[in-house]
């Protein structure tokens, strides 16, 4: 059976985030004193008295709004509840017990699923004060328990009472064995519309406001392709544009998710064209090694003609001149166009980049590149490879052993990674070529 599945919910800024961050032990979800600021479910996972627990930190409950984010928001808690096996409700001593508590403690009884109150900010050591009984009011069976998110005190008898509610839980182990794929881009590409295609589902909130997602979120999918996590960030933006703290966390994050990733895919707005900020973007998943695909979004925007593809590839070939391994796939979130043909894709890079190659098969390469074209020379000294060695993969990284690392030319680099390129293949990855120099420079 998978993991037992815990729900943080509350209405907003009652301090559900830095609990979430201070369970898990990392800063994943957003921490802001600005109400609304957590807008999709984040997941994270932590193990309490042996046992891991998977925790889901979600936006803020705004019972009774017209607003389309709050009102999305809260039907993205509302799929958190459903998903959980335990719910946390949080509340918040400072502010006593509210309307809106006790509209969304209704709400939460109506579930059918164990409910652990969880009263936050009681950061006096000692008898919680005179406001925490208000909360025995709502009349959950579990009595409340009285937190402090950000000092953390109280989380173990939180955590406790989860695993009380869980009574026997059968629980296997289960290594994550999926294909990791971060979706980036800048805002309103359409990468949340993409996963939303792509697992059939409204998992994340879509919407035409740029900056609409936050934070990382992981949608884990599995079909007859095989088995996937899906990572959407917050769209990118330039630097002279991030105005705020929460946009700033928001660009780091999307760094750290193609950190995690095993495969890119780029979005491209095909209505606006590549831009000098895809470029940017697309050297952040370049530079970390990362296979990637670059999807152009909105291709059902464009009015085409037999030229159409041809010009697109040869401005994006253009533009990113330092990456011509990655495939491109014109795509539309909208109508769904070849977005199917992703997952093989997908399953195909991420082959590429964890590639192996014998030594001796990498020998052969070498041996017939170095009488295609001869190693340079400068001043008399001709450059001596004595082999290479592959070390690892995700990205295929390889070692060149050399007389003189620096008669090694960059162009002469380049070649050694063509002659690669055209036995292995390699497509969709970057190569990583380590020079080393061995031995004494004789010549």
């Amino acid at each position: 059976m998978s993991k037992p599945v815990i729900a943080i919910v509350g209405r907003p800024n009652v301090g559900k985030s830095t609990l979430f961050n201070k369970l898990i032990g990392e800063r994943r979800s957003i921490v802001e004193d600005t109400p609304g600021v957590t807008r999709d479910r984040i997941y994270g996972e932590t193990e309490w008295r042996g046992r891991k627990l998977v925790l889901i930190d979600t936006g803020g409950i705004e019972p009774k709004t017209d607003d389309v984010i709050l009102a999305q928001m809260r039907v993205q808690a509302e799929i958190a509840v459903d998903t959980a096996d335990v719910i946390v409700f949080m509340c918040d001593v400072r502010t006593g017990l509210t309307a809106d508590d006790r509209d969304i403690a209704i709400m939460l009884k109506k579930s059918g699923k164990p409910i652990v109150p969880c009263i936050n900010k009681c950061d006096r050591i000692g008898a919680p004060p005179m406001e925490f009984y208000e909360f025995y009011e709502l009349g959950f069976d579990q009595e409340p328990i009285g937190v402090s998110s950000i000092h953390g005190s109280g989380s173990g008898d939180l955590l406790d009472a989860c695993m009380n509610a869980l009574g026997d839980w059968s629980e296997e182990e289960e290594e994550d064995d999926s294909i990791h794929v971060a979706v980036i881009g800048k805002p309103n590409a359409g990468k949340s519309s993409i996963i939303n295609k792509l697992i059939g589902q409204n998992r994340l909130i879509v919407s035409n406001i740029a900056g609409t997602t936050r934070d990382a979120v992981d949608t884990h999918v599995e079909n007859e392709y095989g088995k996937y996590t899906f990572i959407d960030t917050a769209g990118i933006r330039r630097q002279a544009k991030i105005s705020d703290k929460i946009e700033h966390f928001s660009v780091l994050r999307a760094h750290m998710a193609v950190e995690r990733a095993n495969v890119c895919l780029l979005m491209i707005d095909a209505s606006t064209g590549i831009t000098e900020q895809d470029e940017k973007i697309a050297g952040i998943a370049h530079e970390a090694g990362k296979a990637v695909i670059i999807v152009v979004n909105k291709w059902d925007l464009i009015v085409k003609d037999n030229s159409t593809v041809n010009e697109f590839n040869n401005r994006i070939r253009t533009a990113l001149a330092y990456m011509p391994y990655a495939p491109i796939l014109y795509v539309s979130a909208h109508t769904g166009q070849r977005v199917e043909q992703l997952f093989e894709r997908i399953n195909y890079v991420h082959n590429q980049a964890t590639m192996r190659v014998s030594t001796g098969m990498l020998n052969d390469i070498l041996g017939d590149a170095m009488i295609r074209v001869q190693p340079p020379s400068d001043k008399g000294r001709r450059l001596k490879i004595y082999y290479m060695t592959q070390i690892s993969v995700a990205p295929p990284t390889f070692v060149i052993f050399c007389n003189n690392v620096e008669l090694f030319h960059f162009s002469y680099q380049r070649f050694i990674e063509n002659c690669l390129r055209e036995t292995f293949g390699f497509h969709g990855t970057p190569i990583k070529l380590i020079i080393r120099q061995k031995g004494d420079d004789a010549e």
